[in-house]
């Protein structure tokens, strides 16, 4: 569109849950609810509007065997796109996807530099690996270098014992998050396993990203805290598959991952139901494809969140939590557009009608 060109968005604008205008119009990339004025051109786009979507773990820059050459990222950040996740929470990456910013057509990004490890403890090529004493310093590096982010590797698979156990001793895991806090990010960690749980909240984590140990006992300890989890269910889907896959070789372990995937979904209503903050996240990267947003919000829904719950998770809630606009006077206009209102039905966000990214009709 050209500087003079305005873009008038009606319908039904869903700001909030319970918060729906009739209009809005995008001005200079912007959005506002004011009509302009003088003498303009102005195309009109009709349907439920929506804040862009929100990835809350993603990783854009990251293949199967580590970093991807930028136009393989820049392949993953379109297919992100093009189903609506317009903000993404990098949750660790080995690539600098730093050149997306200059992008006007791209999702936004926050990142929470590269995955931290315990050394022979991950997917090898995704993560630094380190030892417990180099926990702060790494903590302090990827914390300069994020956006407010840092992820650590909570758990992974202890081949000498054959199972899932914690990556770090407390006082590491302690002192490297109050580093964190004090240089101003947040903290979160992979964990599929129950036994790091405890040390990881207690120690004063931010964010849990799987969250598939989490038990009954530990509930209330996360819902006092206030520590989010995200489910990441799509990923999980991939558990039994991996079990039957490490049979031979670890069977406590394969059993431990079907267990956590049997109750998978009981695991996520329990934590909604006890207050505790859910985030839709999909884990895309590594071997899960991108643009699978609505996948995972779905898949909420099946957990048994309550559809506009769940929908908060990707879109209002998901916003606050990560500190970025929606549909708010002034804000850029990175809004998704749909045939119909997906309060009603979270399908409706499989086939977005219109993808709006610093008010420009990118899909």
């Amino acid at each position: 569109m050209s500087d003079r060109a305005v873009l008038h968005v009606k319908g039904r604008v869903l700001v909030g849950p319970d918060d729906v205008r009739d209009e809005l119009w995008v001005v200079g990339g912007r959005i506002s609810y004011d009509r302009p004025g003088g003498d303009r051109d102005v195309r009109t786009v009709e349907g439920w509007t929506l804040p862009g979507l929100v990835d809350a773990h993603c990783h854009v820059g990251l293949g199967p065997h580590g970093p991807v050459p930028e136009d393989v990222a820049e392949k993953q950040a379109l297919a992100d796109r093009e189903a609506g996740a317009l903000l993404i929470r990098d949750a660790g990456s080995p690539s600098d996807t730093r050149w997306v910013d200059d992008r006007e057509d791209l999702p936004k990004i926050i990142r929470a530099g590269r995955h931290i490890a315990r050394t022979r403890r991950y997917i090898r090529g995704y993560a630094y690996e380190i030892e417990p004493e180099d926990l702060v310093a790494y903590v302090a590096q990827e914390a300069r270098r994020g956006d407010g982010w840092v992820k650590l590797v909570g758990d992974w698979i202890d081949r000498d014992l054959g199972d899932l156990t914690p990556s770090w001793p407390r006082e590491a895991v302690e002192a490297a998050i109050a580093e964190a806090h004090r240089l101003g990010a947040r903290v979160t960690a992979h964990c599929f396993a129950e036994n790091s749980l405890q040390d990881l909240v207690e120690s004063g984590i931010d964010c849990i990203e799987h969250a598939t140990g989490l038990t009954e006992d530990l509930i209330p300890l996360f819902a006092s805290r206030g520590v989010a989890i995200v489910p990441t269910l799509v990923n999980i889907a991939t558990f039994p598959k991996l079990a039957d896959g490490g049979e031979s070789k670890f069977p406590r372990w394969s059993a431990h991952m079907r267990r956590l995937h049997e109750r998978r979904y009981d695991t996520v209503r329990s934590a909604y139901d006890a207050g505790i903050p859910v985030y839709v996240g999909t884990d895309a990267g590594g071997t899960l494809p991108h643009g699978l947003v609505a996948a995972e919000v779905a898949e909420l829904v099946t957990a048994g969140i309550p559809p506009v719950e769940a929908l908060a998770a990707t879109s209002w809630a998901a916003r606050k939590w990560l500190g970025r606009p929606g549909l708010e006077e002034g804000a850029p206009a990175d809004l998704v557009v749909y045939e119909s209102d997906p309060r009603a039905d979270v399908r409706v966000l499989t086939a977005p009608r219109r993808v709006m990214v610093n008010g420009r009709v990118v899909s």
